[in-house]
């Protein structure tokens, strides 16, 4: 099955294992990945102002190209999936923002594209089951906690992924894989995002509150689906001192997905993690070819 998909710019570059493991992954399963022609990037952020019809051109240019591609469009990365998704939905109900976007284009969008995440097509087009049929390498044993974050749930009536107060996708996902999964209470909480840019010492305190969390619950690694949680929560575990936690893997779900897979460990793009999670799977890998 070919899959319309967009990268975006952090799997093209920083979050690069992400998007490595993601297309090994979703080869696997007879997903094929076509990467959408010509793409820019997505905004990062959906307008708060939406009455400017020029925030919204570059989100609405890459569902023009999802139209051409086949009217579907898949993405890994929680920020981008928000930003598309919404965009899509804003302008199903503003035709006036719509034609605007198109006169200054001059390339129409029709509004009709379907924005996926990649865990809702696994979910709703392959399904859990089959995911667990094909595992090879069941991560048995194996105890890591769910990170929604913001974007991937809220807001819900535009978004529409799944109860943002008791979140299942996530979890469903890495049980098909055979881990124990750890619900905790930061499970959605905001990880800070771009303030790790402009005031760093609030990501940072949030990351030692969710880290500290998942440790509590005895979990060994916290799982994601969004490279700036990833980065706001792996990253200052290697440069900021004093923190009261042990060190703890952060990962993408796709790299888990690529190790119960039986994967060869040059598709699991984990080597750049600050808090290297490979020790993990040490004793999975005799089984792993």
């Amino acid at each position: 099955m070919a899959i319309p998909y967009f990268p975006g710019c952090t799997l093209s570059t920083k979050a690069s294992g992400y998007d490595r493991s993601g297309r090994a992954v979703a080869q696997a399963l007879g997903l094929e990945f076509q990467e959408l022609p010509e793409w820019q990037c997505c905004g990062a952020t959906f307008p708060l102002s939406t009455d400017n019809a020029m925030a919204l051109i570059a989100p609405t240019r890459l569902l023009r190209q999802a139209q051409e591609a086949g009217g579907q469009v898949t993405t890994l990365c929680a920020i981008c999936f928000h930003v598309l998704r919404r965009t899509q939905n804003f302008l199903q109900g503003h035709a006036d923002v719509l034609e605007r976007i198109n006169w200054f284009t001059e390339e129409p969008y029709l509004g009709q594209v379907r924005v996926t995440h990649f865990l809702e097509l696994l979910r709703d087009q392959l399904g859990w089951e089959t995911l667990k049929r094909k595992v090879t390498q069941p991560l048995k044993g194996l105890k890591v906690a769910p990170y929604y974050g913001c974007l991937l749930l809220r807001p819900p009536a535009e978004i529409q992924l799944d109860d943002p107060d008791d979140p299942h996708i996530l979890h469903e996902c890495l049980e098909a894989l055979g881990c124990e999964v750890i619900t905790f209470p930061y499970q959605s909480e905001c990880c800070g995002s771009y303030l790790a840019v402009s005031k760093p010492d609030v990501p940072q305190q949030l990351a030692q509150d969710i880290l500290a969390s998942v440790q509590r619950h005895g979990a060994q690694a916290l799982v994601t689906a969004c490279p700036l949680c990833q980065y706001n929560l792996d990253y200052p575990q290697q440069t900021v001192s004093g923190w009261a936690i042990k060190p703890l893997p952060v990962l993408y779900f796709t790299q888990l997905m690529a190790v119960a897979l039986g994967l060869p460990d040059e598709v699991w793009g984990m080597e750049h993690h600050s808090i290297d999670p490979r020790p993990l799977f040490e004793p999975y890998m005799e089984k792993v070819t």
